[in-house]
């Protein structure tokens, strides 16, 4: 995949190196997981052995195949049952957790592949703000701190 297919389909910074020597990834981040909860029912009804909103979600990224450093994983429940499917960010000791919801499993592929793409550039976790998508502005459920965060710059 070139530098410019590499930009363009998962947003990673060109002057950051997105692909080294063969083609290969050649960022030192973190890995990144991006969770999704596949029992989420978006609020509809679904039988017991029914499938449910968020399994199609999960496979439909699976099929669609993840950016080099995140790895997808499903999860039992993220408790946002009734406000579309839900998935969370994370990785690393030192970066923030983010929870998103609202998405749909038909309509927000491109979305999540190019947010967890963003979320793994961010040291932090934290996608600047005029980078940040506009559906992550507006469906964030929770932010989680760092589990070894940086001390607070107390006076600013």
């Amino acid at each position: 995949m070139s530098q410019e297919t590499c930009h363009r389909r998962w947003n990673f910074s060109i002057r950051a190196g997105c692909l080294g020597a063969g083609g290969m990834m050649t960022t030192d981040k973190a890995p990144v997981e991006l969770l999704v909860c596949i029992k989420c029912k978006r609020g509809e009804e679904v039988t017991e052995d029914g499938e449910r909103p968020g399994t199609r979600l999960f496979e439909s990224l699976r099929a669609e195949g993840m950016p080099e450093g995140v790895r997808l994983t499903p999860v039992d429940c993220l408790q946002n049952c009734d406000h579309g499917c839900s998935v969370a960010f994370r990785g690393g000791d030192a970066r923030w957790t983010y929870v998103y919801g609202n998405l749909h499993e038909g309509s927000h592929l491109d979305l999540l592949t190019e947010g967890a793409a963003l979320y793994r550039e961010a040291n932090d976790g934290i996608i600047p703000w005029r980078q940040r998508p506009d559906h992550f502005k507006r469906n964030c459920i929770a932010r989680i701190p760092p589990v070894a965060p940086a001390a607070p710059k107390l006076g600013e």
